[in-house]
């Protein structure tokens, strides 16, 4: 029987009940001379929403490629992919990818983990529906570092599921960072099916980030709004527009929050001041190929096992198992 019941919450929230990372990111992030907020603050309920209806837009290819692969190779991750495991998805997971996933293999429970706690139910309750048979049991917790699992899953193998390319959201450090917390989370002998945007025209990277309906531009500006509503934030939204370019030096496009004019604005208490053309640098999303993809998952503590494309080699599937611990190279 399918349980999911209420989400088991790790969150650290002040006295206000807000998320005391928001809080001290956004302000950190603000104060720097490049300000910058990282992207994992794009995702409370309308983010995450926001971000579903990206994903099916006609320049956004992601999520396409991904799932073409999901559905392709259902019998290489039964082959690959032990079976009994715990399947532990780093992100709420979405009504496309994840069913795909858990109806090709066989898993005796299923973790969701994510930080925004009304998508992540939501999100499970439509997992139960379609598995009615899985065990479900979501957690609330900022995965970016070590999460303790529910004692319902303990002893058993893990599969990691990380799709979408959010690895691709983090500077090499950090994803570095990440790779290793998930490989402690998971545990020895754990698996990891991950997601990785590859590099190709940056004509077709910028569409795919500013898209014509502006779905992107209101999903960067939700941040904005975000931090006004819940850090009593007066940043003027109507005066920062969404940008979106190629950085070919690191990679990655990279998402921002332009000012169209000097502005200033307070968060929490603080002042703030931009001038015209003066940018918040929101987001990341480094694109990669078959070298530097292996390179991350084995500085993060990961050997790669299996690597599948689209059919136009657009986005990638890796396989991945933990590396054993060793003394020696």
């Amino acid at each position: 029987m399918s349980t999911t019941g209420e989400a088991l919450a790790l969150v650290d929230l002040d006295e206000d009940g807000i998320d005391r990372a928001f809080r001290t990111q956004v302000l950190d992030g603000l104060a720097q001379p490049h300000k910058a907020v990282p992207a994992r603050w794009f995702y409370d309920e309308e983010g995450s929403r926001l971000f579903e209806e990206i994903t099916r837009l006609p320049e956004y290819y992601p999520t396409r490629a991904e799932v073409e692969i999901l559905e392709g190779r259902r019998a290489d991750f039964a082959r690959l992919i032990a079976p009994g495991q715990v399947v532990v998805e780093f992100g709420s997971g979405s009504s496309l990818k994840t069913p795909l996933l858990l109806g090709s293999i066989d898993a005796a429970a299923y973790v969701p983990l994510d930080i925004s706690g009304d998508f992540l139910r939501a999100s499970a309750a439509e997992l139960a529906g379609k598995f009615p048979g899985l065990p479900i049991h979501p957690v609330e917790a900022d995965f970016m570092k070590p999460v303790v699992l529910p004692a319902a899953v303990a002893g058993r193998s893990k599969l990691g599921f990380f799709p979408g390319s959010t690895i691709g959201n983090m500077v090499a450090p950090t994803a570095v960072d990440l790779l290793r917390s998930m490989r402690e989370t998971l545990g020895e002998g754990a698996q990891l099916l991950i997601g990785m945007d590859l590099i190709k025209d940056p004509a077709v990277l910028e569409a795919a980030y500013d898209d014509a309906a502006g779905v992107t531009a209101a999903f960067n500006l939700n941040l904005a709004r975000r931090i006004n509503r819940e850090l009593d934030g007066t940043i003027p939204i109507a005066k920062l527009r969404h940008v979106a370019c190629w950085n070919d030096t690191w990679a990655r496009i990279e998402m921002h929050l332009e000012a169209t004019e000097e502005i200033a604005f307070e968060v929490s208490g603080r002042r703030f001041t931009m001038a015209q053309g003066e940018t918040i640098h929101t987001e990341n999303s480094h694109k990669f190929d078959r070298r530097s993809q292996y390179t991350l998952l084995l500085a993060g503590g990961w050997t790669p096992v299996a690597r599948w494309l689209d059919r136009e080699e657009r986005f990638s599937l890796l396989l991945a198992e933990a590396t054993p611990p060793r003394n020696a190279p």
